[in-house]
């Protein structure tokens, strides 16, 4: 039924590339042969095969011509059923016919399987699994599917019933669901802000208009250029920092308005009102446009990421993108019109605690320039020491995805029988199901594979995919982790398998990786010539890795012990009875395997039509040792006289890359951070195990990406660095005032280092597009604060006076400007839902960074500024 009846309706489904079934037995019509009947009639098994090929055929006869009609003909020689076969001629005796049923037993049958499916425990199933087009949304095909399913179960027989255990759907949608709550949250923090700063409603309500234009902004240009909404899309867009060239506009247009009004003593006309804002957007233009610039270039390399991290960060770099120029698009043209028709201020308002904080402010950065040796050297002190913690942090790839389920990768001796298997994890299920009742929905165990070999594994290798059921109802364990330690104590009692656990998409993650065979986060590829050596020396290597803290879950890639049956031909008997090797494979292959000779054809159905010996005369070396070859000259030959039958051990599988034999250990690590773990176990393979001559290792998995990903951020940031300081040379004209504001970025850096030490987070590639996204935050307020004081200047004010004033003036919005983004990315870093792992590391960066930024562009810089500039006397403009 799966094969002809459900799978069909599925591959009708659009957006599917393929639906494979694994499971249960596929039919065939099998001719038993009977090699003694064979025998007596003096016939052999190819005979056999070429009747049953030529006894079920259709011919074409052209046609003839009847009157005015034309008739096709046709010879119909199909066989319709079981006696058809039985009736089949092989040869005649004496005029005589014998018949395939003469010599064999006609019936249906299972074909040889290498596989099977098994459920919670209750025994077989027969599974499909749905293939998703590349290039398709995930979201919208499986609910085709689930649509097509439903229509497919009203035409299944009375208690056939199809059963969803996996759905990519769900995932999909916690994780649009964290996205969107984030950005909610976010948007929701974002206006509170600044309201908070502005006290004025209506300037608070012009920037907060910026957010969901932006957003559309944002979506149509996803639309246009094929971006999928995604946790990383959607969930990495931080309001505030969209809404920081805005605020610079709006704050110092409130400002200047409410400073014309009271040198006026009375309202302003439209006019006068106009001619303000012009001049107060005029004003701050310059370090707006260059620094939402600078923010946008900041994003450019992530679009150069390739491998995983680019398919992971690409779309957040795309929309990031698309969003700011939006903003700055909207912050240049929308955001002065709106404060035409709406911002009326009458007096500043005065925010009491701003300006609690301008009274301390200004003596304190008086005190901090006329220090400036200590100002300085305290700075470079925090610098070095925060560098010297980066160290310590620990290094994993990405931060893993709760994907809602578990995969176990269950490993049986190599001997092992199909039957057996499936028996063993019956009881493996059951044994989860009864002691995780609450926490555990299905288990789907797949034994070996399929017919079609899709996917190559041994009768004595499964996957066990385990969904899990909502956390609310969990009693056995308070969190994910907990539960894989106690599944894995209650595996570790089952005797006879190995376990490593991990999750379905991060284990087929991992076989990308690296391909089959590795599965775990480690993966140590020992490569030499010969296998016995290779098995030796990972055995020890395995034992080494044991001994580290939070390497877990260590096996060996099983290389030997599959029992294996061995035909030798003996060449010289088989040239003294005239028979070729060719002829004795062909037996073999016929007799034992079964070899296909014809296809059924049942209504739309096709079934192979196979031939082979009969089960008692193929089941033990003895009676194998008795199957008989034809020879040229007419006489039979008992197999054992032509070849010698042992019983051995072979091979379970031979692995190379690049033309190199390979074994591989490879394990998981739990409880610690990838990078320490594969250091220490480095440093200690190279310390106890000697390789001989020829051998070497590569450590692999998910450890050899987040080694590539590391070098791939060696270059994009030190890109990143040179198109900022460059645009920050274009806005200035001078390479001093850009090098005091890019002073910024490694002041940013020590507060993302600081933030990820203080949760307890290890460096991963999410948390260097952190730090990547957070450079060109930190240097606009540092353009912004730098321009206006060349401004003062301008005018005529002197150096020290210019640089206190600049920056006092420019408080309220530094702080905005730094709080904005940062607070808008607090959801994000304290979010506990579906994909929250892999963006809090982001989110933690961007905030830590801009905190010790800001710091930086209110006391470091204005110092900075006021050292390395001269106070030389200047035009003054009339």
């Amino acid at each position: 039924m799966m094969d002809w009846l459900v799978a069909p309706q599925l591959r009708t489904v659009p957006g599917l590339a393929e639906v494979n079934t694994f499971g249960g037995e596929a039919k065939q019509y099998q001719v038993s042969v009977d090699p003694n009947k064979l025998a007596a009639r003096k016939l052999d098994m190819r005979q056999v095969f070429e009747a049953l090929e030529r006894g079920n055929r259709n011919a074409g006869g052209a046609y003839i011509t009847r009157g005015a009609e034309q008739q096709l003909i046709r010879g119909s020689g199909l066989v319709r059923g079981l006696d058809d076969i039985r009736n089949i001629v092989i040869t005649s005796e004496k005029g005589i016919p014998v018949k395939v049923g003469d010599v064999a037993e006609i019936g249906y049958g299972a074909a040889v399987r290498q596989g099977a499916i098994t459920r919670n425990g209750e025994g077989e199933q027969v599974y499909g699994i749905t293939m998703l087009l590349l290039g398709e949304n995930g979201r919208v095909v499986v609910q085709r599917v689930k649509d097509k399913i439903k229509a497919i179960q009203k035409t299944l027989p009375p208690g056939t019933e199809l059963n969803g255990f996996l759905d990519r759907s769900l995932l999909i949608q916690r994780a649009v669901e964290t996205a969107v709550r984030n950005l909610v949250e976010g948007a929701v923090l974002v206006v509170i802000v600044l309201f908070l700063f502005l006290l004025q409603a209506r300037a608070g309500l012009i920037v907060s208009s910026l957010i969901p234009l932006c957003l559309l902004f944002a979506i149509i240009g996803m639309k246009y250029f094929d971006v999928s909404a995604n946790l990383m899309s959607l969930g990495a867009i931080d309001f505030g920092l969209l809404v920081d060239g805005t605020i610079i506009i709006v704050e110092n247009a409130v400002r200047r308005l409410a400073e014309r009004r009271h040198q006026l003593e009375r309202d302003l006309t439209q006019s006068e009102h106009d001619d303000t804002l012009f001049q107060a957007t005029v004003e701050v233009i310059k370090p707006v446009v260059f620094g939402m610039i600078i923010i946008i270039s900041s994003y450019l390399p992530i679009l150069s990421l390739v491998g995983i991290e680019g398919k992971m960060f690409r779309p957040m770099g795309q929309t990031v993108i698309l969003a700011l120029v939006g903003a700055l698009i909207m912050s240049i043209t929308l955001i002065p019109a709106l404060c035409s028709f709406f911002l009326k201020i009458r007096v500043e308002t005065v925010n009491p605690v701003l300006e609690r904080i301008g009274r301390w402010y200004e003596p304190a950065l008086q005190k901090v320039i006329r220090r400036r040796t200590m100002t300085v050297g305290a700075s470079v002190v925090f610098f070095v020491a925060c560098m010297a913690l980066f160290p310590l942090l620990g290094s994993e790839f990405i931060p893993k995805l709760d994907e809602g389920s578990i995969a176990i990768s269950g490993v049986y001796p190599p001997s092992i029988s199909l039957e057996e298997s499936v028996r063993r994890q019956k009881v493996m299920e059951g044994a989860l199901k009864t002691k995780f009742p609450n926490e555990i929905d299905t288990i789907v165990s797949r034994i070996g594979r399929p017919e079609l070999a899709t996917d190559p594994m041994l009768v004595s290798q499964a996957d066990i995919l385990v969904s899990l059921k909502a956390k609310e109802g969990w009693k056995e364990a308070e969190s994910k982790e907990e539960l894989v330690e106690k599944m894995s104590e209650v595996l570790g009692e089952l005797p006879g398998v190995g376990t490593s656990m991990s999750q379905p998409i991060e284990m087929r993650m991992n076989e990308l990786i690296e391909g089959v065979g590795i599965r775990g986060d480690v993966g140590i590829k020992l490569f030499g010539p010969d296998r016995e050596v290779r098995q030796q020396y990972a055995d020890r290597i395995a034992a080494v890795a044991r001994k580290i803290s939070g390497a877990t879950d260590v096996s060996v890639e099983t290389t030997a012990g599959l029992p294996l049956l061995d035909i030798r031909i003996n060449r010289d008997e088989v040239a003294r009875h005239g028979i070729s090797v060719g002829d004795v494979q062909d037996v073999i292959e016929t007799a034992l395997g079964g070899k296909e000779a014809s296809t059924i054809v049942e209504s739309n159905r096709r079934f192979p039509l196979v031939v082979r010996l009969a089960k008692n005369f193929r089941t033990d070396p003895d009676a194998i040792g008795r199957i008989l070859v034809h020879a040229p000259e007419g006489q039979e030959v008992p197999l054992s006289q032509i070849a010698d039958i042992v019983s051995t051990e072979g091979p379970v599988q031979l692995s190379r890359e690049n033309g190199e034999g390979r074994t591989v250990i490879q394990a998981n690590v739990r409880g610690r951070d990838l990078g320490s773990v594969v250091q220490e176990l480095q440093a200690r393979v190279e310390r106890e195990v000697k390789l001989p001559p020829g051998y070497r290792l590569e450590y692999g998995g998910t450890f050899e990406k987040m080694e590539s990903g590391r070098q791939r951020l060696m270059i994009v940031v030190p890109i990143t660095f040179a198109v900022i300081f460059l645009l920050l040379f274009t806005t200035f004209g001078s390479f001093k005032q850009a090098s005091l504001v890019f002073t910024g970025i490694p002041f940013a850096i020590t507060g993302g280092i600081l933030a990820l030490m203080a949760r307890g987070m290890p460096f991963s590639i999410s948390a260097g597009i952190g730090f990547i996204a957070l450079f060109g935050v930190a240097v606009l307020n540092g353009v912004v604060l730098v321009e206006f004081i060349n401004e003062l200047r301008h005018h005529g004010m002197a150096l020290e006076e210019a640089v206190v004033k600049g920056a006092r003036s420019r408080l309220r919005s530094i702080l905005m400007t730094g709080a904005a983004p940062a607070i808008g990315f607090i959801p994000m870093a304290l979010a506990h839902g579906a994909g929250a792992e892999v963006q809090k590391p982001l989110a933690t960066v961007v905030i830590g960074g801009l905190i010790t930024s800001t710091l930086l562009t209110l006391f470091v810089l204005p110092t900075l500024y006021n050292w390395f500039e001269k106070d030389e006397p200047r035009e003054v403009e009339v």
